[in-house]
């Protein structure tokens, strides 16, 4: 761990922020002194219980997995992973933030923690052979702060002072209007090394979209991980929200987070999706036909949330299937049109609201599972999906129960991550069941 060390005297670190993503991809950790934190690293002293995997979005403990976890709520170390480390660039003092992988204490991986089901993933790749590579496409929305969550989230107004009242998809204009905080997210990014590629105005009023260059799936999801703080904190400055909600507005298109992904010959170098001749190849159809047939399955890696599927509707810029086809984007999975040796496949599921390790890892393993299998997807689709069935599940519990019938899903995750998944999410999904909505108030109060 001298590099670390080294790095942090350089650049005279007062302190160091340890972080590790639970599985709604909140950053959970602690902050240390970095004399603490040295000493910490000699003698896997920066421990965290355990329990920080049973925690739900609202903060509450899930009860019933006491085989997986919290048998006795035992400690975990965080391992920071030195290729991580940057400056966290928002404070006036010299801090760090360093991405933690966890162990228990007799020196295994924690098996279900976010970070290493991808890695996991990505071993499985790197058997056969072969290296994924990832781009993701992450949308957000300003949101005007909003202190009551009984009312209604507006979007924020830019430099106009104007809310945007329609739709401006690639509208320069509007999103100049938030030119100050879109360079304050540009500098934060350049500060803490988030590659970042370009931003545009999404359909949304004040949404936003940025993409990041492609490369190594790990890199991209540490790098996700922390756009997503970074972000808010910009948002902040400017006194207002940034929010990846799935769907914040309820007239307004969701939030996604796309995911193009190509596979490549480890020993080569060269695209498998791609024949000699430059031609799409048969492992590209069978890596679709694997995220055609359990993408379902895989549904609460990519929409882990209540909220999640009310941004797969018809229409709405989302896709309610997993019909696939060439530079189609009413598909679920689309083959953009590119030369031979960027030849990839878009999967247009993942809200902006998944955790983007557990999100990249699904589409990875459904994939994996597809090129196994040789899964014949299917011609691809002509013209409008829309018009084909909604096949995607439409509810959290019902994509909770297809993931926990999918055995080759199983297989390729872990059992163990999987019941962890599952009784945290259906824990969530209690607790919003007990919430009584507006909608119920206004249209069941007198009328029933």
């Amino acid at each position: 761990m001298s590099e670390l060390t080294d790095w942090l005297q350089e650049n005279r670190i007062d302190e160091v922020e340890c972080l590790v993503s639970d599985l709604s991809g909140i950053a959970r950790g602690k902050i240390v002194p970095t004399q603490r934190f040295v000493g910490g690293l000699l003698e896997r002293g920066l421990r965290i219980p355990e329990a920080i995997f049973l925690q739900t979005v609202t903060g509450d403990f899930a009860q019933g997995v006491s085989e997986v976890v919290l048998e006795s709520n035992r400690d975990i170390y965080m391992e920071p992973d030195a290729s991580t480390i940057r400056f966290v660039p928002w404070y006036n003092e010299p801090v760090a933030q360093v991405i933690c992988d966890v162990k228990f204490l007799d020196g295994k991986t924690v098996d279900f923690a976010p970070r290493q089901l991808l890695r996991h993933v990505m071993d499985q790749y790197a058997e056969r052979g072969l290296k994924p590579i990832v781009a993701p496409e992450l949308e957000f929305y300003f949101i005007k702060k909003n202190l009551d969550p009984d009312y209604p989230l507006e979007p924020a107004a830019g430099l106009s002072g104007r809310q945007e009242s329609g739709r401006q998809a690639y509208g320069i204009e509007a999103a100049n209007e938030f030119d100050p905080v879109i360079e304050d997210i540009y500098d934060f990014c350049e500060g803490s090394g988030i590659d970042v590629e370009t931003m545009a105005h999404e359909a949304g009023a004040a949404q936003m979209e940025i993409n990041f260059n492609h490369g190594d799936p790990m890199d991209l999801a540490d790098q996700v991980f922390l756009f997503k703080r970074t972000v808010r904190q910009a948002a902040l400055k400017h006194d207002i929200y940034a929010t990846f909600m799935a769907r914040p507005h309820q007239f307004q298109p969701g939030s996604s987070m796309h995911i193009h992904q190509s596979i490549i010959n480890a020993a080569t170098g060269k695209n498998i999706f791609a024949t000699d001749k430059g031609r799409h190849s048969k492992r590209l159809l069978h890596y679709i036909g694997g995220l055609q047939k359990y993408i379902p399955a895989a549904m609460p890696l990519f929409a882990p949330n209540v909220n999640s599927y009310r941004r797969i509707t018809p229409y709405s810029d989302a896709p309610i299937n997993t019909h696939w086809g060439f530079d189609n984007r009413t598909a679920g999975l689309r083959v953009p049109d590119s030369n031979p040796q960027a030849y990839r496949v878009e999967n247009r599921v993942a809200g902006a609201d998944a955790n983007p390790y557990l999100a990249i890892a699904g589409t990875l393993a459904c994939g994996l599972i597809g090129l196994k299998e040789k899964i014949d997807p299917g011609r691809a689709v002509e013209g409008d999906a829309y018009r084909f069935a909604f096949t995607l599940p439409r509810h959290l519990e019902d994509s909770l129960s297809k993931l926990n019938y999918s055995r080759p899903l199983k297989n390729i995750l872990g059992d163990r991550f999987v019941k962890l998944l599952t009784e945290v999410k259906n824990y969530e999904s209690d607790l919003y069941q007990q919430v009584i909505s507006s909608w119920e108030r206004e249209n069941l109060l007198l009328n029933v």
